[in-house]
């Protein structure tokens, strides 16, 4: 199967998702690169706890990048602290999740490679996050869409 020719231009998908109180700008969806790789931006307000449960992924690795603040990733039960400038690799298979524990809102790149992970997902997502009207999220839905999209929640 040859790969599809797309048209070459900066910031492909150019997408921001509102997931609640955080913001997801997609760069570059697996469509924009042949499948190759997903590039996606993440904004996370000061002392955020994620909804969405630890989880891990069999089908794609994901680098991140910090651009701005400190988010804090535990990968197999050890936390590292990413900041400016520092990237962690979570490879295949590493049961991760982050959280921003700073009073400062925090800024990271991710890079998801093949790009198989799609804006599909965080639309997903949103949606739940807008039917909770500002409660709790319904945790057996996010796990339902995690798993659609290749991610598998932890226990």
């Amino acid at each position: 199967m040859t790969p599809q020719a797309t048209e070459t231009k900066v910031n492909p998908s150019d997408e921001t998702i509102r997931l609640g109180p955080l913001a997801v700008r997609f760069l570059i969806a697996g469509d924009d690169a042949t499948g190759s790789i997903a590039v996606f931006e993440l904004l996370v307000p000061g002392a955020q706890r994620l909804a969405a449960p630890a989880h891990s992924h069999d089908g794609f690795d994901e680098t991140t990048y910090g651009i701005e603040g400190v988010l804090t990733w535990t990968v197999d039960g050890r936390q590292f602290d990413v900041g400016p400038g520092q990237a962690l690799c979570i490879p295949r298979g590493a049961v991760h999740r982050f959280d921003n524990t700073s009073g400062a809102d925090a800024t990271m790149l991710a890079v998801v490679t093949p790009g198989v992970l799609s804006p599909d997902y965080f639309r997903e997502l949103a949606a739940i996050a807008a039917a909770a009207a500002g409660g709790p999220p319904d945790l057996a839905a996010i796990a339902g869409v995690m798993r659609r999209h290749g991610l598998t929640p932890a226990p």
